[in-house]
This record gives structure tokens, sequence and C-alpha cells, in this order.
């Protein structure tokens, strides 16, 4: 039986308990139960992108702000987190609808997209436009800036009017769990 499928943007407080109950146990199972705490908080207080199909949820990703620092500016950031579609329901529109919604959002609000690619998805991500960072990343932690070297490979950003320079240092702003 063909199911209708929607594509709805929220704000986390405009969300029911039931749509993020839905919403985290999607991703933790989409990423295999490796979904923390602090990983669940990361994707809330910004806009998410859900997808329906019916009354069941198989498709989630969002945006929140955060800050990240380059060329000496603090950057407006829209950061994406926790995209994910059920594993049955992939390969058909669903996370590039999403990423389309969230990047009219960051288009919109920030000064540039960020966020942080698992090696599967990184070619995804490069072919709508976010371009891999080559420089070095640091987070601004409570005890300094810290060099995040195993971050360095995986951070991509999506360019909007602010210069930026992808050989350079880029800073993120302090949250407890993977800073990045």
């Amino acid at each position: 039986m063909y199911r209708m499928t929607e594509l709805r943007t929220a704000h986390t407080a405009d969300l029911d308990p039931a749509a993020l109950t839905a919403a985290r146990a999607l991703l933790k199972d989409v990423f295999h139960g490796e979904l923390t705490g602090h990983d669940w908080e990361h994707c809330l207080g910004g806009t998410h992108a859900l997808v329906w199909e019916g009354a069941e949820l198989v498709g989630h990703a969002s945006v929140v702000q955060r800050r990240l620092l380059h060329g000496g500016q603090a950057l407006r950031t829209g950061y994406v987190e926790g995209v994910g579609v059920r594993a049955d329901r992939r390969r058909r529109g669903h996370a590039a609808a999403m990423m389309e919604a969230l990047e009219q959002v960051i288009r919109g609000a920030y000064d540039l997209g960020a966020l942080a690619a698992t090696d599967a998805a990184a070619e995804f991500y490069a072919a709508r436009g976010w371009k891999r960072w080559q420089g070095p990343t640091s987070a601004l932690t409570p005890s300094g800036v810290m060099r995040t070297e195993e971050e360095d490979d995986c951070v991509y950003v999506f360019p909007l009017a602010v210069p930026l320079d992808l050989s350079g240092e880029l800073t993120c702003d302090w949250r407890e769990g993977d800073v990045w």
C-alpha cells in the first residue's frame, strides 16, 4: 500500500512530545543505537525537517544556531544535526528534500552553514554544494582554544555571502559531547 509522503518543518518548540520521541527513536535506529543524550540535545532548539509517511516518521534533520570563529569574525552559523532516514526508505530523495528545506533556512537566517559529515555522507553533501573545510579545526573550550585534529577532514561548510578561506582555521563554540 502506498502512503503519502510529507515533508514538514517546525521549530523544536512547535513539535509535540510524540514527534520528538519519534525523531529521537528514528535517529537512535539510524545510528545503530549510538545516539547519546548529548547527540540528541544538539538537534534541539532550531528548525527540524521531518519526513512522514502517514503517521510514521521516516526522516529527520535539524539546523541549530552556533557561532564559528573564522578570520577574526564570529559567524552566526546554521549547524546541521541529526540527519537520518530509515534504512528501508533511503534513496527516495528524503534526505535531499530535508536538506533543501534546511538550506533555505540557512540562506535566510545565517552567515553560513556547517556540519560534520560521516565518510558515507560526504559525497552527498559535496554534491549539494557543501565545501569540505581544508584548514585546521578547533573548539573554544572552557580551558581555551583546543585543536580538534580528528575532525579536520569531516567538517563541511555551506558558504554564503561571508568570504571564507577554506584553508584557514575554523573554531566552533563549546558544547558538551561531540563539539563538531
